[in-house]
């Protein structure tokens, strides 16, 4: 595989899985990762979209966490896109999954209503005009809602889900009455909170969420996460998610 200027291929450690990525670029991190074990109770054979996909990370990695699932990731940036693509290519993975350059906002315009029985998406955590701006357009498209917000991604989501479909979601706990505001308002009931938390000490810093269109209430607040022990290593939690143990 060829790599552009900038580029490396990270060894993401789960079977022989394998990303591009752009040094200069949004890299993927903890959140991902987290969000793919916690959606890794997607049925077989289920059809995903990746909502905001990047560099196909999340994509990949589902590819492993779930069986014979078909996995649509949509990134909005041509050349993330392309990146993510060639990162398909790179682990032989393009039965499994496909990836489109799209705004999340013209996916009305290619899928009917109810055209996928699960989404997962990372979406952009801050406001638009808020917090440090970074100067690289990639960043700053990744971390804020400049092309769409949270209201969008969710809004499209219980558009393109299946009646008892459900999304898992990975955001900030300081815009979790956001996120529960507008799940209700697109009928997308709250149905698991797992709060993340770098160790014991700390208060969380992300946020996994689980809801599903049409569905009774009834909210699960689960067991948080914890990154790190009081010494500053792996939970064993982490580490199973990880696969090291």
């Amino acid at each position: 595989m060829e790599l552009k200027e900038n580029e490396r291929i990270d060894d993401l450690e789960l079977n022989d899985l394998k990303i591009i990525q752009n040094k200069n670029g949004f890299c993927f991190g903890m959140d991902s990762v987290l969000l793919s074990d916690f959606a890794k109770e997607i049925k077989k054979n289920s059809s995903i979209l990746d909502m905001g996909t990047g560099t196909g990370i999340l994509s990949i990695l589902l590819s492993a966490k779930t069986q014979e699932t078909k996995i649509t990731g949509v990134e909005i940036q041509p050349e993330v896109a392309k990146m993510a693509q060639r990162s398909v290519q790179l682990n032989h993975l393009e039965e499994r999954i496909h990836i489109i350059c799209k705004d999340i906002k013209e996916l009305k315009e290619i899928y009917k209503v109810g055209s996928f029985e699960a989404i997962v998406t990372n979406p952009p955590y801050k406001k638009k005009g808020t917090g440090g701006i970074n100067e690289n357009e990639a960043k700053l498209i990744s971390r804020h809602e400049i092309t769409a917000d949270l209201e969008d991604f969710i809004r499209i989501a219980s558009y393109l889900l299946k009646d008892q479909g459900s999304i898992y979601m990975v955001h900030r706990p300081e815009r979790l009455a956001d996120i529960m505001i507008n799940l209700k308002k697109y009928k997308l009931e709250p149905k698991i909170i797992k709060f993340v938390h770098p160790n014991q000490e700390k208060e969380p810093n992300l946020i996994l969420v689980k809801a599903t269109k049409n569905a009774r209430p009834f909210l699960k607040v689960e067991k948080p996460i914890y990154i790190y022990d009081l010494q500053g290593n792996y939970t064993e939690e982490v580490l199973k998610i990880y696969c090291k143990k």
